[in-house]
């Protein structure tokens, strides 16, 4: 039986509705969960952090080819269909956490530095398991936690090695994005991680179909932020951030009008900032890449 087939039958004996608001549209095609597999680079000793599992058809390849998987599904049914999928095909290394990924947090364990302890705001008992030096992610982001869920993951002190993402089509193209096309999203991305499409997926494979295409990104943490040896290591990332938000707090106006009104100075102040790092007044925040706004955020 096909994988379409599968989830037919699986979503109509739990009584499964998709639903389009959770982004519950479940990949049917088994060629583009072989790619992801490959693509997302794995080895038996890895440990990998998966997000939106739906029915587990991509769970059960990652089993197969790595030590351990954690994966958080938020929807209590689906979490309860996967733990019996998982049960049945005698899966041993899989963990199910039936959680919200936003509400949980890695952290050390003080006992053991080899080993992650992951918290849900310490409502519930702390959910631990063993890492060697880093850990991988792969998930099915729905749209409307991208960006947190990205800024959550990359910016904190225990960084996963890399992301295998399946994102809206869109998104991924505004995440990989250079300089001319530059978004907010897509600086605070860069900043951490080096991203790149590696191919697209039309919305045909999936069911229900959903309105829009998707594309298979891959984002590696830079080495040196995930190691603390950054070069701009005086980077204060809260107040480099801050700065960047308000160079993109209007689309239309040109950098030097988005940060005189973000800092409540004058524009001559900021022109001479902005020509300082070396570049022209009339710029906007869109043409300046990642190391531009660090050297603008030097002059600030």
């Amino acid at each position: 039986m096909d994988i379409q087939n599968k989830t037919i039958n699986l979503c109509n004996k739990y009584n499964i509705k998709p639903a389009r608001s959770k982004g519950q549209n479940f990949l049917i095609n088994k060629d583009i969960y072989d790619n992801i597999i490959e693509k997302a680079d794995l080895n038996k000793d890895d440990t990998v952090l998966e997000i939106g599992p739906g029915l587990g058809f991509l769970t059960e390849r990652l089993a197969k080819k790595v030590k351990k998987v954690i994966t958080v599904e938020l929807d209590d049914k689906l979490a309860e269909v996967l733990k019996i999928r998982l049960k049945k095909q005698n899966i041993k290394n899989v963990k199910v956490l039936n959680e919200n990924i936003l509400d949980l947090s890695l952290r050390r364990n003080e006992n053991d530095c080899d080993n992650l302890i992951i918290d849900n705001k310490n409502k519930i008992a702390s959910h631990s398991f063993a890492m060697t030096d880093c850990y991988k992610i792969v998930a099915n982001l729905p749209y409307n936690i991208t960006s947190v869920f990205l800024r959550k993951f990359l910016s904190t002190e225990n960084k996963p090695k890399s992301l295998t993402l399946m994102l809206q089509k869109e998104v991924a193209e505004r995440i990989t994005a250079i300089p001319g096309k530059m978004s907010l999203l897509a600086v605070s991305v860069q900043f951490y991680a080096n991203p790149k499409i590696l191919f697209k997926v039309p919305k045909e494979n999936f069911y229900p179909s959903p309105k829009v295409d998707s594309a298979i990104i891959k984002i590696n943490c830079h080495c040196e932020r995930m190691c603390g040896n950054l070069v701009n290591q005086t980077i204060n990332e809260k107040k480099f951030f801050r700065l960047v938000k308000h160079g993109f707090s209007s689309k239309r106006k040109m950098l030097k009008k988005n940060l005189a009104g973000g800092y409540h100075i004058s524009q001559d102040e900021v022109i001479k900032k902005i020509q300082k790092a070396g570049f022209n007044k009339k710029v906007r925040a869109q043409e300046l890449s990642v190391n531009d706004w660090i050297k603008l955020y030097q002059t600030m």
